[in-house]
């Protein structure tokens, strides 16, 4: 086991194409570290450098606590799994596991009993003797988990290795791979444009966007307190409501103008965020939770509401998701060119199931006012301090 480092890593291709920008993250031994964003984010070839499969152009890459930026990728101890599996087809499954001791020219009774406790682990000791046509998209990816293990690295590195897997198996699969990476305790740095993989799998993770690194924390940070307005949208299913909004600020409170209707600046959002003092009588963009919006009707008494057309309706059985509009101008995923002048059925609400709200009608949605957001409209960054 081992740390994993970045120092201000840069990669830019012969073309002139700056991949990754000045990338710092530092990786603790043991921990399950998810490099997630958009595609063409940076943080396949980030994971690639690593690996040594990409040339690091500037900065400094440890593992260990030695630089390794001119170190070949066998040597680096490290482990990689794939998102298409990379097994061999004309081998068994017992001869795919234990390829990389074989080559290594391991003791025979060494590489059987390092196959047998990988396939031990992780359920494949019936099917050591099949070829990889003959199992299913799930079994063959714990195949090349298990060529990963029985090396027994210094870190795994795994670049959306359940992206093959249908809906209900990659489920599965993400809590296997977690709870297989706390059970071994191997430092892992695991890439994925799912949000939801990451926030289910990581113990903390790295928001990337066109090469740059976000915002690094806890899943529970990052959905509480996103650090700019993309963070806000990527994170989060569905997605952070986001509008511009007007604010007033009046002593310890004040109102947020939504497009023609009004909502209470809650004393808790000003007390935690003394910046927005800043932008009394001034555009900002307002973020809201689907959660924190909610069926008049069923929410707690006091909550302030706005009243929206309802256009769609998702039942869910545990929860319904509702999509209504507000004349507020929409930003969209926190791009800064994506505001709409007019919205009518961007906005989501996760409903409790009892709602009895109907499309084409005019409800009353209440906000938790306390759990809004706020964002520099220009620099899209959270609005915290003065």
């Amino acid at each position: 086991m081992a740390t994993v480092a970045l120092q201000q890593v840069n990669k830019v291709y012969d073309n002139g194409f700056h991949a990754v920008h000045d990338l710092t993250l530092d990786i603790a031994d043991g921990e399950f570290l998810v490099l997630v964003g958009p595609s063409g984010c940076g943080k396949s070839t980030a994971l690639r450098m690593i690996a040594g499969l990409e040339e690091v152009t500037s900065g400094d890459l440890m593992i260990g606590g030695r630089v390794v930026n001119d170190v070949e990728p066998k040597d680096r101890d490290i482990a990689m799994v794939f998102q298409n599996y990379a097994l061999y087809p004309h081998m068994s499954v017992r001869e795919n596991i234990g390829f990389s001791l074989r080559l290594a020219k391991r003791p025979t009774p060494e590489i059987e009993r390092r196959v047998n406790g990988a396939a031990a682990i992780l359920e494949l000791g019936d099917h050591l003797d099949r070829k990889p046509g003959q199992l299913s998209g799930g079994q063959r990816q714990r195949v090349a988990m298990g060529r990963a293990i029985v090396r027994q690295p210094a870190a795994f590195l795994m670049d959306e290795p359940l992206s093959n897997l249908d809906a209900k198996l990659r489920v599965q699969m993400r809590s296997e791979i977690a709870r297989l990476q706390h059970e071994l305790a191997v430092t892992t740095v695991y890439v994925t444009h799912d949000q939801v993989e990451a926030m289910t799998m990581g113990d903390r993770v790295a928001v990337l966007k066109d090469g740059y690194l976000q915002q690094v924390d806890t899943p529970q940070v990052l959905y509480d307190r996103p650090v700019n307005a993309f963070v806000a949208a990527f994170i989060g299913s569905p997605s952070m409501n986001l509008c511009e909004a007007v604010l007033s600020i009046e002593g310890e409170g004040g109102t947020i103008r939504l497009g023609s209707q009004l909502l209470p600046l809650h004393p808790s959002s000003l007390a935690a965020r003394p910046g927005l003092r800043h932008y009394h009588g001034r555009t900002v963009i307002v973020g809201v939770r689907p959660e924190d919006f909610e069926d008049a009707a069923l929410a707690p008494a006091g909550r302030p509401t706005l009243a929206a057309p309802v256009s769609l309706i998702e039942s869910l059985g545990s929860e319904t998701m509702v999509h209504f509009g507000l004349d507020a101008p929409r930003v969209d995923s926190g791009d800064p060119d994506s505001v709409t002048e007019t919205a009518s059925e961007d906005f989501i609400g996760r409903f409790d199931p009892g709602t009895r709200v109907r499309v084409g009608e005019v409800h009353r949605v209440a906000v938790n006012a306390a759990k809004l957001h706020f964002f520099d409209p220009q620099t899209r960054n959270a609005i915290i301090s003065v």
